[in-house]
């Protein structure tokens, strides 16, 4: 059995979506530990200070709108597909 060129989209988005959400985890832990370190050494964030948001938490925000874009994706792909096909 082949599978429909909608369900590879279904497939490959879903994975590229896993992959987000575990870049997303690590963001969020390597943001954790800059801060952490920051904190330390007594030192501000300097991006922070100029635009009022680290470099870090610029791209966790990228990657959750990533993450939303896939979850659209994956969304719009099963409502079109047979119940059949998504087993």
């Amino acid at each position: 059995m082949t599978i429909s060129d909608k369900q590879r989209i279904l497939l490959e988005t879903t994975l590229a979506r896993d992959e987000a959400e575990a870049l997303l985890r690590a963001l969020q832990d390597a943001k954790a530990q800059t801060e952490k370190h920051l904190a330390e050494v007594k030192r501000p964030d300097p991006i922070k200070q100029v635009t009022g948001r680290s470099a870090m938490d610029k791209a966790i925000a990228e990657t959750q709108r990533a993450i939303e874009a896939f979850n659209r994706v994956i969304h719009d792909v099963k409502r079109d597909l047979p119940e059949t096909d998504l087993a």
